[in-house]
């Protein structure tokens, strides 16, 4: 099995990469997060986000699979099925999933909780994205969250009502504006309803079963490995595992069955929401970049924050996830520029350091920059590696130096076909 990540804060286009290797895979499996994820896409020249269903969907070949570790919120893959249909009667989307009975549901109280956090004076707000994944995620390490495999039971019907009536009076006491009962408990059970006629199985033996018989699995994670949750920039992080350890407990996969890890990056670094982000820039040159790379949130239309690329921080995540292949995104959207810097160091108590995990809230830290020469070159132009401008390659070439990892795909541009492929690396 080999796996896809991101190694930044998330966004960083691990969507369009997938989409590129995945046609080389027999299945596609999301591991982790919930419908806070957005994985965007480029098919028959549409735009497409992709919540929960894996980026595979778009090829008929590919069994996708939903595991054990994603938080599924059948409203939402209700509503995702039925826009990619209509986006192609063909793709029939409801027939290529497989979902794990063992992944958590989201209720549709969760994400009230999240707003009523975030609004309250009483919690600290660290801007999710409201989806009710962290409230699913707490519940189901309280071990009383709702699996898929429970909407079968006779007695399911009557006890998700009880916890629903519960926690709606609850939110009400608490003064949260929520809607009104019935219509929620209506609009949820009709979701139910569409999940139960959905290929729903113990995914863990799939997997394992087409990795013994040779098939390629790629496992997909959402989000990044500075949002996971133990590794992150805490408390600012997700809910889930977002690191190439998570799609083994995501999945049900042993660690020795893994065998390429693929990293995502973008040229620069970006951040939705707050936390620390110490190679931040704004002004001007932040506006740029935003605008130029669309950088707002794929599922709250956030603007994202905006900084250098952080050499240290990259070398943490490669690190920790043993990442074998880079895939650097966005290249295209630094082109036109005079001047580009690269964070290849901390200075902390007089000291330099090149590796960081950037939890870095109780140290007096100063990123150290190198500065770069810009390229200007028509990317429609660019076909392969020898079409790079020559500062475009010195930029590759010290990456590589200092990352230790070898660049596998560099995007130069947002459709599918614009990737160029480093055929000299394995």
């Amino acid at each position: 099995m080999d796996i896809l990540i991101g190694l930044q804060w998330g966004d960083e286009g691990k969507g369009k990469i997938i989409d590129l290797i995945c046609q080389n895979y027999d299945i596609v499996a999301r591991f982790n997060g919930g419908a806070n994820a957005g994985h965007t896409i480029y098919y028959k020249e549409k735009k497409v986000t992709l919540n929960l269903i894996s980026s595979g969907i778009f090829f008929p070949e590919t069994t996708n699979i939903l595991g054990t570790g994603v938080a599924l919120d059948p409203i939402i893959l209700n509503e995702e099925i039925l826009k990619l249909k209509s986006i192609d009667s063909k793709l029939k989307p409801e027939e290529k999933i497989i979902i794990s009975e063992k992944a958590h549901l989201v209720l549709p109280t969760y994400k009230y909780f999240d707003q009523y956090y975030e609004e309250s004076s009483h919690y600290p707000t660290i801007d999710t994205t409201k989806m009710g994944i962290a409230h699913t995620y707490s519940n189901k390490m309280l071990r009383s969250n709702p699996r898929v495999a429970d909407i079968f039971s006779p007695d399911f019907k009557n006890d998700i009502e009880k916890t629903l009536f519960r926690q709606h009076n609850e939110l009400s006491s608490f003064g949260k504006e929520i809607p009104e009962f019935k219509g929620m408990l209506e609009e949820y059970f009709k979701a139910l309803d569409f999940l139960k006629k959905l290929n729903i199985q113990n995914t863990e033996f799939i997997i394992n079963k087409a990795i013994k018989e040779g098939k390629k699995v790629l496992a997909e994670g959402a989000q990044a490995t500075m949002l996971d949750i133990d590794y992150g920039t805490y408390p600012y992080v997700t809910s889930s595992s977002t690191i190439a350890a998570g799609a083994c407990t995501g999945l049900g996969v042993s660690p020795r069955n893994i065998n390429k890890i693929f990293g995502v990056t973008k040229a620069y670094c970006t951040r939705v929401g707050k936390g620390v982000f110490p190679t931040e820039i704004n002004g001007e040159i932040a506006d740029e970049l935003r605008e130029k790379g669309n950088e707002y949130g794929s599922n709250t239309n956030r603007p994202r924050r905006i900084g250098w690329l952080d050499i240290p921080a990259l070398k943490y995540a490669i690190m920790i996830n043993g990442i074998t292949n880079i895939a650097i995104t966005k290249m295209d959207i630094l082109n036109g520029m005079d001047m580009i810097q690269v964070c290849t160091g901390y200075e902390i108590d007089g000291e330099i350091r090149d590796i960081a995990s950037l939890d870095l809230q109780r140290v007096n830290s100063k990123p150290v920059f190198k500065d770069f020469n810009g390229w200007n070159k028509n990317f429609s132009d660019i076909l392969d590696e020898t079409s790079f401008p020559l500062e475009l390659k010195q930029f590759i070439d010290f990456l590589e130096s200092q990352l230790g990892v070898p660049v596998k795909y560099i995007s130069t541009g947002p459709k599918r076909e614009q990737v160029v492929i480093c055929y000299d690396q394995q």
